[in-house]
């Protein structure tokens, strides 16, 4: 099995929180006409794996910054911060 390489782990992680971004920004504009909305937990888990484009999202359009649930964004941010350097400092890297 050939082992994946930096640039597609990266690659991957930038879409993820593309999306996060996309739907977060999609949750907003539902919510200002009124319209279906996305759920809180889809909401959640993908901040999970994309909170750098979830928080981006929650701080440019100010949606879900008063939902206490909403305040483990931040927490994921920074968890990924912490894994990532972990990761490129721990000489993983190949």
């Amino acid at each position: 099995m050939t082992p994946v390489s930096l640039q597609t782990i990266l690659a991957l992680y930038i879409l993820i929180n593309l999306v996060a971004f996309v739907l977060f920004t999609h949750d907003k504009r539902h919510a200002q006409n009124g319209r279906w909305r996305i759920p809180e937990s889809t909401l959640i888990l993908v901040a999970l794996f994309g909170p750098f484009g979830a928080y981006g999202a929650m701080r440019i359009f100010r949606h879900k910054t008063r939902k206490c649930i909403f305040y483990l964004v931040p927490v994921f941010l920074v968890l990924h911060v912490i894994l990532w350097g972990y990761y490129l400092l721990s000489g993983s890297v190949g």
